[in-house]
């Protein structure tokens, strides 16, 4: 008897997953992360911490600096010799400049690799769902108030910011639910730029009736910068995006089985729909979290998963846990730069990242007109 293809094919078992790297599954084979590209990139992020300890434009001897940190080491008893205001320049200023840097880094790098997981999408980042522009108008609303609510707390401008990108986010997600599957993806994003637009009009109408002072503060937030980092943003961030990068790094294996096509995914027992769902709200979060302190810093979703690609593949295993290491590292030698390159006065860091940014797509768009 002759069996049909659809029988043959509904007789043949889809493999566990536990089985995708063998030879009945070459499309779906992933690779794993090994031991020699977590050493590099930590030894990357390391190496990036160390540099903006050391330098900046107080112009504190390296040696003090570093001799001041390892004496905080437990078991170490050094002297670092360095004045007291040297000592608050270190640990108030330098200090929690690099670990927000280095936070803010490290969620938009992998944000940005888990979108472009999600939707299939080389280009994708994470301000795609509207998260810039409810972010942006959040930080607008408080700065134009500032003179009919009096005197405004430190945290309130990150709060808002935050709660505006929430707010954009689930606007996007309540706008793009389509019952049909295979229309989600783009439902979502058609409902993002709607979203966004419909923000940034409400954000610029607000401007156009604001002070020169509040138009400067407003222009200087967009920009990025982590000028006024403190101890209590990282406070304030670190539950959300440490959060958010565990359950993303939680699904890396997943963006590797999805990145073969829904229905793929959904032969070997993998529900794409949840996962996709799982990993733009993480992604979403963690990003909104960043950006609540940081401003708006672009590219570093983009400059950081397609670097990693080119040196250590397409795999998502990789991508994703290097995404961390190397988009902190990234962040925190950016931050080095806008501070120190024009000192005493600072370069906004979305603009370096931007800088940046240009010509690494440049180089992106050669590399896919040669493969293609």
């Amino acid at each position: 008897m002759t069996l049909t293809a659809d029988a043959k094919t509904s007789d043949r078992q889809a493999p566990p997953l536990d089985d995708i790297d063998g030879p009945d599954a070459p499309a779906l084979r992933p690779t794993r992360l090994t031991v020699g590209h977590v050493v590099l990139g930590a030894g990357f992020l390391l190496a990036a911490a160390i540099v903006s300890i050391l330098v900046g434009p107080a112009g504190l001897p390296a040696g003090a600096v570093l001799t001041e940190v390892l004496g905080r080491l437990p078991l170490v008893h050094l002297h670092s010799g360095l004045s007291a205001t040297g000592v608050v320049v270190v640990w108030q200023w330098r200090m929690p400049r690099m670990v927000l840097g280095g936070l803010v880094g490290a969620m938009l790098a992998i944000a940005g690799a888990s979108y472009q997981g999600a939707f299939s999408n080389p280009l994708a980042d994470p301000y795609l769902l509207g998260v810039a522009s409810g972010a942006g108008l959040g930080a607008t609303l408080v700065v134009v108030g500032a003179p009919v609510i009096g005197q405004i707390p430190s945290d309130l401008l990150p709060l808002a910011a935050f709660a505006g990108a929430v707010l954009a986010v689930t606007a996007t997600f309540a706008l793009g639910r389509s019952r049909a599957s295979e229309r989600s993806s783009a439902s979502l994003l058609l409902a993002g730029v709607a979203v966004a637009a419909f923000f940034t009009a409400v954000q610029t109408f607000l401007l156009q009736r604001s002070s020169p002072g509040q138009l400067s503060t407003v222009y200087s937030w967009i920009l990025g910068g982590l000028s006024t980092a403190g101890w209590g943003q990282v406070d304030l961030v670190l539950p959300y995006v440490g959060t958010a990068i565990l359950v993303l790094l939680a699904c890396r294996r997943l963006l590797d089985v999805m990145s073969v096509g829904d229905e793929e995914a959904t032969s070997v027992g993998v529900r794409a729909e949840r996962v996709r769902l799982v990993v733009i709200v993480a992604a979403t979060l963690g990003t909104a979290a960043a950006v609540s302190v940081s401003g708006l810093i672009g590219f570093v979703g983009i400059i950081v998963p397609h670097t990693i690609r080119l040196l250590a593949g397409p795999s998502y295993r990789r991508i994703l846990p290097l995404s961390v290491l190397f988009g902190a590292g990234f962040l925190i030698l950016a931050d080095l730069l806008a501070r120190t390159v024009l000192s005493p006065a600072e370069i906004p860091l979305g603009v370096v990242t931007a800088f940046l940014g240009a010509p690494f797509f440049l180089v992106v768009l050669r590399q896919a007109r040669r493969l293609g």
